[in-house]
């Protein structure tokens, strides 16, 4: 049994070489590092060694001589950066590596994008654009062909022969999720899982040729468990640059786009996002075994879970998020928001980083689909799925392995010298909207004029590696950075070094050694795993004691700040004076205080590692499904008539709990008329009751008024109204009805509730307020735009849900209706009373308890009833327990009758023709009346 880890980009890369080469797979080839953005970097030759010192630093204020010392050791062997096999001391691939997006980068000689340039920015060209696809549309259709937009030609033709004759290695690749790839990692060293990596192989493949894709694809399978999944360059592209990056990356981290490239995008885009997502699948579903596990990871593939269990209905599938998942207000503006949820929700098990993501997705389900959510999760129609949310932790043996190479330890002796006598603030971000680092720059502008005793005590080492689609706010940091040099650096300090361009893995650990704070500012985070290396290296072996400890400032709107707690310095990104103190307070921090916090983190850095994630990840998986399995329609079997007979037979005392509405009776007549009173309905109630050893109730949705009126020809019947708020005990006829809800408390929510759906009431058309007793029914059907409709009752759903969460109600989405109800009282409270009340009059007059139960249902109400009943059984409290289900859903129930309530009905009969015309027993005859209630 494999477990399938599937991402966008495998990891592992192939690296074409000019000259024949033998193939190797560790290590990797010394090659020269990708530039700067903004500067050229020292080539390979001219670079110094550390052994003998590096170049003697230019004047201070001179950025260029940050940049040359720090990447005066960037020519090294990729190594350093990243791994080649598992259990290699370089192990340890960048948790959060900031390189050049897809077909880009330059570490590896390998081909060029085919995928022509993006679409123009402007919203005219773009209008003219899609009138033309639209066009192409119509007379496809007309013609009875399929047209894609996003079937292209390469517009560089024939395959491009110069890699046909190079010599190619596989390599670590530099791009991908390194935080995913260093846990599943962990959890495979660690024996606890098997994977099989699916993804791309991280750069553009249009111009090698099928032997060549094919020769790749063996070596990846064979020798690294990794599946290739081609596409073409311009699907890719699309897919990456275009949706992903221009559209989702944005709005998942409170980003809406709001200009015409994101408009001219948003169109053709999803096309090429559901192309991918779709090869994903494909790929996925043609190698699966029967038994497999299927973990789909990130953003870029949401709509792989749903393609997936299209084909494979029985596939066991988890999701998992790693970046923030927004608020529903925020994820609405997608205009495909209905398609990436259904995507998500084709998992058994959607995981998120932390509690807030996975409210804010419960909360996104329950407003934009109008389905029901619990805390474990969202009920569809035919199944549940679990929504489960587990932080991502590092690789602590990786970190440390990593730490202890000979170039870390140079490097922390060249800046502990290059910085003796300062305090060293860290920060590294890519540089974009959503990492905050224009605000930190000003936070720190703002501390170095608040309190300028600091200007030649510390220094801010910000490494921000840009992209040209953030050439603004690059200008806009460059302008803030160049004031702050200007008015605070000296010919002897210079109290900012921003670094425009990435570091070495070496650097990176050395600068979390010898750090005094970490600075992390993002204004919307997944789980920032840069502050759980820092943390891990803050233990002060590395330094010899000299740095250890160091206060840790972290923006609440990261994951790492809900898993961290009270041990970080908590910082509001848009409050730059908050920030600016926050700086003060950790450079002022007392030795006490810095371990006492650094205590609490690297507890929480040693425990919820990235291996435990991905074990932890995989078993919850096993769990839910194992469970989803046994409910499935497809997994319960069919009701034994012949066992139920046996049984019916061999019992002295039976209980019947039977739901009305769509169990003994359907909803409507095939007209499309309410049932009042079916009358075979009580002709087979009837029936039963003639047997003195038969109990029977029926219980409903529906208020007790309506319920006595329906059964009025069967006075003694036992009755349970609004879903187990009423109860009349059967037996005894014109019995009173049972109370169990305060109606003090109940008027008090309802008002409240009443408010609220009086907003949407008077918006909706045709919508109309069905009042219970105990509880409220807003309904919907009768309305003409029932798009609109479904689309309030969600919000009204989750806005009555917040609002009254302190009232003990919840609202639930119901077939063109929304019901409003107490949590407290249900029909299995109303069951639980029944029983016990017989349970306690057999023992006091020294009776048994009944041998039979029978349960029936047929909805997500009824479930409830289903799982006492089953507990009873697993507890022998009951010897023969049947609880059945109607129809075809996922169920609780131990058996079904598919045939609807004919079929429940049928059984029922041939029960009542096993009874006999039985006299009343002691049971129900000793010591009373037949007109008083037992």
């Amino acid at each position: 049994m494999a477990t399938h880890n599937v991402s966008l980009f495998l990891p592992y890369t192939i690296a074409f070489h000019d000259e024949p080469t033998e193939r190797r797979q560790s290590p990797p080839p010394r090659l020269a590092s990708r530039k700067s953005s903004t500067i050229d970097l020292p080539t390979r030759s001219s670079q110094p060694s550390l052994l003998t010192g590096p170049t003697p630093p230019l004047t201070p204020s001179h950025t260029q001589a940050n940049e040359e010392f720090f990447a005066s050791k960037l020519g090294v062997d990729p190594a350093t950066l990243h791994f080649s096999k598992p259990g290699d001391p370089r192990s340890l691939v960048l948790s959060d590596a900031h390189v050049a997006d897809w077909g880009a980068q330059a570490i590896f000689n390998q081909p060029k994008s085919r995928a022509g340039p993006l679409p123009s920015g402007s919203i005219l060209d773009f209008a003219k654009v899609h009138d033309e696809l639209e066009r192409k549309r119509r007379d496809a259709k007309t013609r009875g062909k399929r047209t894609s937009p996003t079937t292209h030609t390469s517009r560089a033709g024939s395959n491009d022969r110069s890699f046909e004759n190079k010599t190619w290695t596989v390599e670590p690749a530099i791009q991908g999720n390194g935080g995913l790839t260093n846990a599943v990692r962990a959890a495979v060293d660690a024996g606890e899982m098997e994977v099989a990596w699916v993804g791309t192989v991280g750069f553009p493949t249009d111009s090698l040729s099928e032997s060549l894709k094919e020769d790749i694809r063996d070596s990846l399978v064979t020798d690294h468990d990794s599946e290739v999944v081609y596409v073409s360059d311009k699907d890719l592209d699309g897919h990456y640059a275009h949706y992903c990056k221009t559209i989702l990356w944005p709005i998942f981290h409170y980003q809406v786009p709001d200009h015409p490239k994101s408009k001219a995008y948003a169109d053709h885009s999803w096309e090429f996002y559901r192309n991918v997502n779709q090869a994903f699948a494909d790929k996925i579903v043609s190698g699966y075994k029967r038994g497999d596990i299927i973990w789909v990871h990130d953003y870029h593939l949401l709509l792989v879970p749903g393609m997936i269990r299209q084909k494979l209905p029985d596939a066991k599938i988890g999701f998992f998020l790693h970046t923030a998942f927004p608020s529903s207000e925020v994820f609405r503006c997608l205009s495909t928001r209905v398609e990436l949820l259904e995507g998500m929700l084709g998992a058994n098990l959607v995981a998120f980083q932390t509690e807030e993501y996975k409210h804010h997705f419960l909360q996104t389900c329950s407003r934009l689909l109008t389905v029901e959510t619990t805390e474990e999760g969202v009920q569809l129609e035919a199944h549940f799925v679990n929504v489960h949310c587990q932080p991502i932790g590092i690789n602590p043996p990786a970190v440390e392995e990593a730490r202890h190479k000979e170039d870390v330890q140079e490097w922390i002796n060249v800046i502990q010298e290059r910085y003796k006598g300062k305090q060293i603030i860290v920060a590294r971000d890519k540089l974009d909207n959503v990492r905050g680092v224009r605000q930190k720059l000003l936070a720190y502008e703002l501390f170095l004029n608040k309190y300028p005793e600091y200007r030649e005590k510390v220094v801010l080492i910000q490494v921000a590696t840009s992209t040209s689609e953030q050439s603004e706010l690059l200008t806009t940091v460059s302008d803030i950075c160049t004031r702050i040099d200007s008015v605070h650096s000296t010919l002897a300090h210079q109290p900012l070094v921003f670094l425009k361009q990435d570091i070495g893995f070496s650097q990176y650990v050395a600068l979390l050694s010898v750090a005094d704070v970490l600075m992390i500012t993002a204004l919307r985070d997944g789980m920032n795993l840069t502050a759980h290396e820092y943390i891990y290296c803050q233990d002060g072996k590395a330094t010899t004691g000299q740095k250890k400890h160091g206060p840790l400032i972290l923006s609440e709107f990261t994951g790492s700040a809900s898993v961290f707690g009270n041990g970080i310095i908590s910082i509001n990104p848009w409050d730059y004076q908050q920030q600016a103190n926050a700086i003060k307070h950790a450079l002022e921090m007392s030795d006490s205080e810095k371990t006492a916090r650094w205590n609490k983190l690297h507890e929480v850095v040693m425990t919820q590692t990235g291996g435990k994630w991905a074990s932890g990840l995989s078993k919850t998986l096993t769990t839910v499904y194992a469970e989803h399995a046994s409910r499935a329609s497809s997994s319960v079997p069919r009701l034994s008539a012949t066992r139920l007979a046996e049984k019916y037979k061999q019992a002295d005392r039976r209980v019947f709990i039977l739901d009305y509405e769509g169990t003994l009776a359907p909803h409507r007549t095939s007209t499309g008329i309410a049932l009042s009173s079916p009358q075979r309905v009580l002709d087979s109630l009837n029936e039963l009751m003639a047997d003195s050893k038969n109990i029977i109730y029926v219980m409903s949705g529906r208020r007790p008024e309506e319920l006595e009126s329906t059964f009025r020809t069967l006075p003694t019947l036992g009755l349970i109204a609004e879903n187990g708020c009423f109860m009349r005990e059967y037996g005894v006829e014109n019995n009173e009805w049972q109370q169990f809800i305060d109606p003090e408390s109940t008027a008090k929510w309802k008002g409240e509730v009443r408010s609220i759906l009086k907003y949407y009431e008077d918006r909706l058309e045709g919508s109309y307020l069905e009042e219970r007793r105990a509880s409220l029914l807003f309904r919907y059907d009768k309305c003409d735009d029932q798009e609109n409709a479904t689309r309030f009752a969600g919000e009204s759903a989750d806005q009555i849900n917040s609002a009254c969460k302190g009232q003990r109600i919840h609202a639930v989405p119901v077939n063109k209706a929304l019901l409003i109800e107490q949590i407290d009282f249900s029909k299995r409270t109303a069951a639980l009373h029944i029983f016990d009340q017989l349970r306690e009059r057999a023992v006091a007059r020294g009776y048994k308890v009944p041998d039979f139960l029978l349960v029936a249902g047929d909805d997500r109400e009824d479930e409830v009833v289903f799982h006492w009943a089953n507990d009873l059984a697993k507890k022998a409290v009951i010897r023969d327990v049947f609880t059945v289900s109607v129809g075809k859903r996922n169920t609780e129930a131990q058996a079904t009758i598919t045939q609807g309530s004919t079929g429940l009905l049928t059984a029922l009969q041939k029960l009542a023709k096993i009874s006999t015309d039985s006299t009343p027993d002691d049971y129900f005859n000793k010591g009373r009346d037949s007109s008083k209630q037992y």
